[in-house]
């Protein structure tokens, strides 16, 4: 009983999911309008063949009528004409529909996707987000632009005709319905099971998209491990396990169609056989029976069509439910509803106060735990500490992309959660260890920072990060493309980008996230030098693990298991001994080791 009750929960959540699609409809009322007159239009048409036909056999052939067969033949040019017109407005207008509900399903999509917090892509993989913004959108797209339009077609037709027979031999037609619950059958039957294969095999497939995302993206260090063979390997195994799921759903789907098919000919022959005999007997004309068999076969041709679309509806009504599951994630960071707004102008106080914080992931582990700190107005603060330590974390809290567990962050003395997230983040600019580059040229790359900033500002501020000596060499300057993930630069070339984007904002708050870990000495001079320009009366908090980078902040805020455990000065901390002493320690005689080698060598 219970398995029987969690199925009809499960068809009734696909009918519901496919029901929940209409609200994208219902915008393209006069186009969906403008297709049903054309599909009533084409159904009548069909349907009033069958009674040009009954009296065609009555009176054209049987009474040896020339003339009826003349006037027949320009009926039928008209009503196939009538026919060609109607189908082609229906073709035309559904398949518009379901591509611009398609496209309009898939910048729902995206619009949420982009709102949902990093915590939602810690336990969700990106490739199986893409699956449902293309894969299945693709399924929707050919079942609103297509597989819908001949359910309906096919149910109008199937409606018309059974009426039609009723109406030239109740007889007949009685043995006809009589077949109908032995046809119904293995479509419930074999239906279900195609609904679960569906699911399983668009969940198969989000697990190839994912895996193939994540080997691309990663090539260069599958080829620098020579992982290929057992990437190769891996990605056949995915592949595989997609295939053989498809494989069963479509052995499931051939199989109704196969039933469906024998069960309606074989009854449409087994009535032909009775309907013969009633002619001979003289019960009914041959006229009357050709109509009888014409509209036979629209209703056998009608069942089965619709037996193939409820494959089609069934395998949408799994990527429905996909599609809806991800619109129903709500975002975890959001505006509340009478969102503070921010001082103005900003001055970019900072402040922690007794913050705790797990992530979403690793909820037993505390990366912040009882975490304090105040930023005063255009300070440089330092976070230093071990990996782990929580530096990172503190700059996501400062971005709202995660809201601590306890404790309150404040921005110029506003709780973030009481503000919009959009208006936090627009008081900051992060240059992050890894920067993100996009498949764009320089311009837009740099632009990212401020969209409406004219090539003169961008061209600044890629001066000012010192990206302008090797962008100015590239092919096409300033306009050549960077490649995905910025491929055609070097570690340090991406991270001179990031940070002219963040010049280019001109925040209340810079955020530096191990900022100029990827360069070279040189390039990171000249970085440092506008960096210290552009920190000058701005709030600056600079996470670095080498600490040279960090002589000149204005205080050293030192972080070990997710809690400030010393403060002060390079100076002071140093001499006061403790972690901080401790590491610089450490990085320092490293540095005059490696100094006293290269002079020894040189000797």
């Amino acid at each position: 009983m219970d398995a029987a009750l969690k199925e009809e929960r499960g068809k009734a959540s696909d009918l519901k999911a496919l029901a929940a699609l209409l609200r994208y409809v219902r915008p393209y009322w006069r186009a969906a309008l403008g297709a049903a007159v054309a599909l009533v239009v084409a159904a009548g048409t069909v349907l009033a063949l069958g009674q040009g036909l009954r009296a065609l056999v009555d009176k054209g052939f049987s009474g040896g009528d020339t003339g009826l067969l003349d006037t027949a033949l320009l009926v039928l040019l008209a009503v196939i004409l009538l026919l060609a017109a109607a189908t082609y407005s229906r073709f035309y207008l559904v398949s518009w529909i379901g591509e611009r509900v398609v496209a309009d399903l898939r910048r729902a999509v995206f619009d949420h996707v982009v709102k949902l917090s990093p915590g939602f892509f810690e336990v969700t993989r990106t490739g199986e987000v893409l699956s449902r913004l293309t894969t299945d959108t693709t399924l929707l797209q050919m079942v609103i632009g297509s597989s819908a339009s001949v359910a309906m077609r096919n149910f109008l037709l199937f409606c018309g005709a059974s009426a039609m027979l009723a109406v030239t031999s109740p007889k007949l037609t009685g043995l006809v319905f009589l077949c109908v619950p032995v046809v119904i059958a293995p479509i419930v039957i074999f239906g279900r099971r195609v609904r679960r294969l569906s699911r399983a095999a668009q969940d198969r497939v989000a697990d190839l998209s994912s895996y193939g995302d994540e080997a691309l993206h990663g090539v260069r260090t599958m080829q620098a491990y020579t992982h290929e063979d057992e990437d190769r390997r891996r990605f056949g195994d995915v592949t595989e396990a997609a295939f053989l799921v498809a494989v069963r759903r479509i052995g499931a789907r051939a199989m109704l169609t196969a039933f469906v098919i024998t069960l309606v000919f074989g009854a449409v022959g087994t009535i032909l056989w009775i309907g013969g005999h009633d002619v001979i007997a003289g019960r009914i004309t041959a006229g009357d029976l050709s109509a009888f068999v014409f509209y036979a076969v629209i209703v056998a041709g009608s069942v089965g069509a619709i037996s193939e679309v409820v494959g089609d509806l069934q395998r949408a009504a799994g990527a429905a439910e996909r599609l809806l599951e991800l619109l129903d994630t709500a975002p975890q960071i959001a505006a509340p509803a009478s969102p503070v707004a921010l001082p103005e102008p900003p001055r970019g106080a900072v402040a922690f106060e007794g913050v705790t914080f797990n992530y979403p992931s690793r909820p037993g582990i505390a990366a912040l735990d009882g975490f304090d700190l105040a930023v005063a107005p255009g300070e440089s603060v330092a976070l230093v500490g071990p990996s782990g330590a929580g530096k990172t974390t503190v700059v996501q809290l400062l971005l709202r992309f995660y809201d601590p567990d306890s404790g309150t962050v404040r921005l110029d003395g506003i709780d973030l959660r009481a503000a919009d997230p959009l208006a936090i983040r627009a008081r900051f600019a992060l240059v992050a260890q890894e920067p993100v580059i996009f498949a764009d040229n320089a311009w837009e790359n740099i632009r990212y920072g401020r969209p409406g900033a004219s090539d003169d500002e961008v061209r600044a501020a890629a001066a000012a990060a010192a990206a302008t000596e090797f962008l100015d060499r590239l092919p096409d300057g300033f306009d050549s493309h960077l490649g995905e993930r910025g491929v055609r630069l070097s570690g340090g070339q991406r991270q001179r980008i990031a940070i002219a984007r963040a010049i280019l904002r001109d925040p209340a708050v810079l955020l530096l996230d191990e900022a100029t870990s990827a360069l070279d000495a040189e390039s990171e001079r000249l970085v440092q030098e506008a960096l210290e320009h552009l920190m000058q009366g701005r709030t600056t908090i600079v996470i670095a693990h080498r600490l040279a980078t960090v002589l000149k902040a204005d205080r050293i805020a030192v972080m070990d298991h997710g809690r400030v455990v010393d403060e002060g000065t390079h100076e002071s901390l140093a001499a006061a001994g403790g972690l901080y002493a401790r590491l610089a320690k450490l990085q320092f005689d490293q540095g005059r080791s490696l100094v006293a080698g290269e002079d020894a060598a040189a000797e």
